[in-house]
């Protein structure tokens, strides 16, 4: 239950619930976009929506993927894959996200997005809780 608890203040200590919906349909085409890619094995495209602290951690698209495939299955490989509540603050974007992994089991997912100095959205986190599992 903590965990749940966690992971909704993370979401919902973001400031604002007024966003711009172009904001949140980008976010979510990313996230979208970065999931196709991992469903094709394609590191570099699923690497590329990343943010540059990921990219500081994990200096190369297959040592990504590797992290990715070990420590989140359920975004890896899913049966669903549905967004929820998004939030935005300072730059930033909360999206949360429903999945049910491929054998069934439903699992909530907050990712964060960051706008880049290019003006871009890069994914810099996902919280990843299986739903109905305490901490």
């Amino acid at each position: 239950m903590r965990a749940f608890a966690l992971f909704a203040t993370l979401l919902f200590g973001f400031a604002s619930p007024a966003f711009a919906a172009d904001d949140v349909a980008t976010a979510q085409s990313i996230i979208r976009s970065q999931v196709e890619a991992f469903g094709r094995d394609d590191a570099a495209a699923a690497y590329s929506y990343a943010a540059p602290g990921i990219h500081e951690i994990f200096p190369q698209a297959d040592i990504f993927l590797g992290m990715v495939q070990n420590n989140y299955a359920p975004v890896y490989r899913h049966k669903s894959f549905e967004f929820g509540e998004a939030r935005t603050a300072d730059g930033k974007i909360a999206q949360q996200v429903h999945i049910v992994d491929s054998n069934g089991v439903p699992w909530e997912a907050l990712y964060t997005l960051e706008v880049e100095p290019d003006g871009s959205l890069k994914i810099s986190g996902c919280l990843l809780i299986k739903t109905g599992q305490g901490v």
